[in-house]
């Protein structure tokens, strides 16, 4: 166990990381949708009101009546009428982004009732010349050495929509390791033993969803699990974040493009047909709090798994503890609460990171950079229920 928590990370220091999000990268994002769709004035609206409220205004309540309207109407009970700047980082997104869903009309009758709003975002980092390189590059995949593939496999799932680093089949192991802040493929596969089902809780979709695919047909065709549980979004969220139609559009655009990348993509949708994977949408993946704080019946399936994959920087700081933790914090510590076998793979996009050694994290901050929140470093850290962190 660790000692007294860290204090929270929240959007009121002016020229933070999270304080910039809400001032400069969300009201860009809103253009963007703008852009992407000729929503009327109300939406427009709606939105304008919307950045008014979370970058000056208080916590207003949701002006919604959809499904999810009480489990949220909860959550935000306590913060309703206080100041955005006084909530913390992980809160006000998540609610930020809920808010964002009722103002374009997800959730109401008419045109744009269940319009993904991120969709357009998403389909066009599929459909890059990035990412199909990536995936032209996976037909080098069965000609690598066992050890490479099982390598290759979790460097890109550790770097997501980065995948085109993570696919250079002809990295040495020194090149592997570049932008790794702690961690490897060694810590990754430590974890799995006999074969049991395997939970990977998804992050972003697009090219990382079609990374997270190939580390799940991989799983499965090495007999590291015997089943996979996919777990996605129930709504969208965090713009890019998967959610059960991206994985099927994800699916669709793998097994058209042929070679080995269309080859893991009708694997995987014969996976789905016959129960070997399943794709699940707990609302509380959406939820603006820490994993602890998980419900019973999802904290009972996550007990039942061999191991956990946690994918991205929000599913860390939610397992972590979305805090201004010492970078020396032991990982075992603030995942002691988890209820099996966890790894995280994550690119560093936000300030939260625990588990370096001293002489890591005195390097890095020497160095004057904001590695914490550039998105050009990474990780793999791992630890057992009651144990240590896996390390090498």
């Amino acid at each position: 166990m660790v000692g007294p928590e860290a204090p929270l990370i929240t959007i009121g220091v002016p020229g933070s990381f999270a304080w910039k999000v809400f001032h400069e990268r969300h009201p860009a994002m809103i253009e963007q949708l703008c852009a992407a769709f000729p929503y009327g004035a109300d939406v427009r609206g709606r939105l304008a009101d919307l950045l008014r409220e979370t970058t000056g205004g208080v916590v207003e309540p949701l002006g919604d009546d959809a499904p999810d309207h009480g489990v949220w109407a909860a959550w935000a009970a306590d913060r309703l009428g206080g100041p955005w700047s006084d909530c913390s980082f992980l809160w006000a997104e998540s609610y930020f982004f809920r808010r964002l869903l009722a103002a374009v009309g997800y959730f109401e009758p008419g045109p744009w009732r269940g319009i993904d709003p991120f969709a357009p975002m998403k389909e066009a980092e599929l459909r890059s010349t990035g990412t199909a390189e990536v995936l032209a590059a996976l037909d080098a995949l069965p000609r690598l050495s066992e050890a490479d593939r099982d390598d290759t496999v979790v460097r890109a799932a550790v770097w997501g929509n980065q995948a085109d680093l993570a696919f250079r089949m002809s990295a040495g192991a020194e090149g592997a390791a570049a932008g790794l802040v702690t961690g490897d493929s060694q810590v990754f596969w430590s974890l799995f033993g006999e074969p049991g089902p395997v939970h990977l809780v998804a992050d972003n979709s697009a090219g990382e969803l079609a990374a997270d695919l190939v580390l799940i047909d991989h799983l499965l065709a090495t007999g590291r699990a015997d089943r996979v549980v996919l777990h996605v979004k129930p709504t969208p969220y965090y713009v890019s974040d998967a959610t059960l139609a991206d994985v099927v559009g994800v699916l669709r655009h793998l097994v058209g493009l042929g070679g080995e990348a269309g080859a893991v993509g009708q694997r995987t949708w014969d996976g789905l047909r016959d129960g070997r994977i399943e794709v699940r949408a707990h609302p509380f993946f959406c939820a603006p709090l820490e994993y602890r704080a998980m419900p019973t019946d999802l904290r009972a399936e996550l007990a039942s798994a061999s191991v956990t994959i946690m994918k991205g920087d929000l599913n860390y700081r939610r397992l972590v503890g979305d805090r201004y933790w010492p970078a020396t914090t032991p990982f075992a510590d603030v995942v002691d609460h988890f209820p099996s076998p966890v790894v995280a793979l994550r690119v560093l996009k936000s300030e939260v990171v625990v588990g370096l050694d001293e002489a890591t994290a005195a390097a890095l901050d020497a160095t004057g950079d904001s590695w914490r929140t550039s998105g050009s470093h990474a990780l793999v850290q791992a630890a057992v229920p009651g144990g240590a962190a896996v390390t090498r």
